[in-house]
């Protein structure tokens, strides 16, 4: 089961929260390192989440069409 820890950008929708992973990836023949950025929805289900939290999510089954994150953890 894959975790992976962001930063929540958006709490607008109900029991949803949108989250920004930020990860590092290589050039292969430069050898450069550039960042790359990502949003997943996850759920959240007591709304306890605010804009710019921390929080650690973890993959589950899909629950909706864009959702295959459930929230693990605020800091």
């Amino acid at each position: 089961m894959r975790t992976k820890k962001g930063s929540v950008v958006s709490v607008k929708m109900n029991k949803t929260i949108v989250v920004l992973v930020n990860s590092y990836k290589s050039d292969p023949i430069y050898k450069k390192r550039y960042k790359v950025t990502k949003k997943f929805y996850a759920h959240d289900e007591n709304n306890s989440s605010k804009e710019w939290d921390i929080v650690t999510i973890k993959e589950v089954k899909p629950i909706s069409k864009l959702k295959r994150w459930v929230l693990v953890e605020e800091k």
